[in-house]
């Protein structure tokens, strides 16, 4: 690299921070494409998260807010706005209504505070930090297409559960740019270390078959 241009962006106004409830990774799609339509370059975060990942953050971080009951699938999203608190706010809102009206979402919590956006993302980045306390774990940090990211998860954690009766599941990442942490944790009381040791092989054999 002999060169490089930093294009700077005026910092925002304001942001907006909610966690929504989808049913589905194809639910969680769809409201990516509605906040893509909506809020374009202000939509500066869309997070992924499956529910098994956030059980794991409730059971060894249980004072960490949960302002949702669990889904299937939760979204954490974030607008950045430079107009100022009262139109991203708006913006926000009539996004998540919209999203209620296509029945993308079905629940949403919608931060009130920087401190409760921060409580949020807490609960985000905190995944990893759960995985470790529950024990060694095989992880994947792929990237695929975004649309095809519903089709990868269906097919493949039915082919590690047919492999591996029992395997957990975590699956969260940057839905908005296509990464996905697609991590196995070894079946409930198993040895997670003999687990590694016989399996890791084949769950990787797996898991990027299907990515390829």
């Amino acid at each position: 690299i002999t060169a490089a241009v930093l294009k700077l962006h005026p910092a925002p106004a304001a942001q907006c921070t909610a966690l929504a409830a989808c049913d589905s990774p194809a639910a969680a799609v769809a409201l990516l494409q509605l906040a893509q339509a909506r809020l374009g370059a202000g939509l500066t975060g869309f997070e992924l998260m499956g529910r098994f990942a956030l059980e794991l953050v409730e059971r060894h971080f249980p004072t960490l807010p949960r302002p949702l009951a669990p889904s299937p699938w939760t979204v954490l999203l974030e607008l950045s706005d430079t107009e100022g608190e009262a139109q991203a706010r708006a913006r926000f809102e009539a996004l998540l209504e919209a999203a209620f009206e296509a029945g993308t979402i079905s629940d949403a919590a919608v931060a009130e505070s920087v401190a409760q956006s921060r409580q949020l993302w807490h609960l985000r980045e905190s995944i990893p930090l759960a995985q470790a306390e529950e024990g060694l774990n095989i992880k994947h940090d792929i990237a695929l297409p975004v649309s095809r990211i519903p089709a990868f998860i269906a097919a493949t954690d039915t082919a590690l559960q047919r492999a591996f009766p029992g395997v957990r599941l975590v699956d969260f990442g940057h839905l908005g740019d296509g990464n996905l942490h697609y991590n196995v944790q070894c079946p409930p009381g198993g040895d997670a270390a003999a687990f590694l040791q016989a399996h890791e092989a084949a769950v990787n054999a797996i898991v990027y078959d299907a990515v390829l």
